[in-house]
């Protein structure tokens, strides 16, 4: 796996190559600003960018539109965002715009190492992997909605570990429940959300995005 580093703080930067190098991974290039991003994207074809939500020179979004313009250029790229605090929009965004090769973490969760690497891995095989408490937060946002009011406490317990970004068998085994199971409350989460098979809709992005979308609705 090679990996590209955008962070602005030099010690979480050469904290987070020091801790991928000693997991065996490939650290190709750091860099501290979007255009260093860029330009290490561009010189390395990484298979991975990790990126800070806010980078100079305003430390608002440019990470995000850094890893937006990277991803355009190598549409390949999987990107897994970090930020400091649970942003809304950006989590909600991160969903909406296609979630395949995406991450959203809290910067804590790089501490719990195991969990990091596994959302690391997860958005290089093309998977989507969004903080626990990101969806947490969004979830208690969430205003009721005659489709989710639907929903058993352990069909919402499915649906948020989905939004998390785990399969089936990761579900079960967080759950203490067998793949049978999660499989018979994913089918009933389709069929109380009115979300029939089809071609067209990927019905697990589709269940998610009823509860975030509705999130960033005003009060």
């Amino acid at each position: 796996m090679r990996i590209v580093i955008a962070e602005d703080d030099a010690l979480l930067r050469e904290g987070l190559a020091l801790l991928l190098r000693a997991e065996g991974l490939d650290v190709v290039a750091t860099a501290g600003d979007p255009s260093g991003l860029l330009d290490a994207v561009d010189a390395h074809t990484p298979d991975v960018a990790i990126v800070d939500v806010r980078m100079p020179p305003t430390h608002t979004d440019e990470g995000i539109r850094a890893a937006v313009g990277a991803r355009r250029r190598h549409p390949g790229l999987a990107v897994l965002v970090l930020s400091a605090y649970v942003e809304q929009a950006f989590a909600t965004d991160l969903l909406g715009a296609g979630a395949a090769g995406l991450g959203y973490l809290l910067k804590e969760r790089v501490g719990r190492v195991q969990e990091f690497l596994d959302a690391l891995h997860r958005v290089v095989a093309g998977g989507t992997a969004v903080d626990p408490e990101v969806v947490a937060q969004l979830f208690a946002r969430t205003r009721p909605d005659a489709g989710l009011d639907r929903l058993s406490p352990r069909e919402r317990e499915v649906l948020a570990l989905m939004a998390e970004g785990l399969g089936n068998a990761a579900i079960a085994e967080r759950l203490f429940v067998t793949d049978g199971a999660v499989h018979k409350h994913i089918r009933s989460i389709f069929a109380k959300l009115d979300l029939p098979p089809t071609d067209d809709v990927d019905r697990r992005v589709a269940a998610v995005l009823r509860h975030l979308e509705d999130a960033r609705r005003p009060r």
